[in-house]
């Protein structure tokens, strides 16, 4: 994976918290965010927030990104408006660039047929169900689950979102980010000289299924 470019979906009713962790400590540690809506048009996020895209969904590529981030918005479960970026999401995991998708974007993932044989979570397994996907064995109980190039995580699970992310793209090494999530999910003051220390460690291997150990899936 050369491209240090991370795009993020936008849309109307976009949930601002899920994704601020995973964006923020990206743009710190090297990454591009560029945001991508349906066309250019702004987009009013679901905190009030005016959001100008960068590009349009149809300018854009799996070959010039490291990752597609979709969270949470109404839309994702009333009607299709939005099921073009699952499309692209099927996109990008086909060209072997990873997804991470929280709260409603995976039910729109699941329409899509992309859980029914990866390992993953939401806001509830019933939530899901409800799609009529055919990944419901595939479903776990956790914070956040990685699997295929996938993460997966409920809409009360920012931290962890960021946590998988951050393991899949190689971000952190294993003793940091520990102590990254240490210090933004349990407020664990000791973990920050961890994190502000020199990084020794080479990155965690990705692996074909991370499931977080850290509560059940929200």
């Amino acid at each position: 994976m050369t491209s240090r470019t991370v795009h993020l979906a936008v849309y109307d009713t976009f949930a601002d918290w899920e994704t601020g962790y995973t964006t923020a400590h990206l743009a710190q540690n090297g990454y591009t965010v560029r945001t991508v809506g349906l066309s250019l048009e702004p987009v009013t996020t679901m905190g009030g927030l005016r959001v100008q895209p960068d590009l349009a969904l149809d300018e854009l590529r799996p070959q010039d990104s490291a990752l597609l981030i979709l969270t949470g918005a109404t839309a994702w479960d009333t009607g299709g408006t939005l099921a073009p970026f699952a499309r692209s999401a099927h996109a990008f995991l086909g060209a072997d660039v990873p997804v991470a998708a929280i709260c409603g974007a995976t039910a729109g993932l699941a329409r899509e047929g992309l859980l029914d044989d990866r390992a993953h979570t939401s806001a509830v397994s019933f939530y899901l169900a409800a799609t009529g996907y055919g990944g419901g064995a595939r479903y776990v109980a956790a914070d956040a689950v990685t699997d295929g190039g996938l993460v997966t995580a409920g809409p009360t699970e920012p931290v962890a979102f960021a946590r998988e992310v951050f393991r899949l793209l190689g971000v952190y090494g294993p003793k940091k980010l520990d102590a990254w999530y240490r210090l933004f999910h349990d407020s664990d003051a000791s973990a920050y000289e961890v994190l502000a220390g020199e990084d020794t460690e080479g990155p965690e291997e990705e692996r074909t299924q991370e499931t977080g150990d850290r509560g059940a899936g929200a």
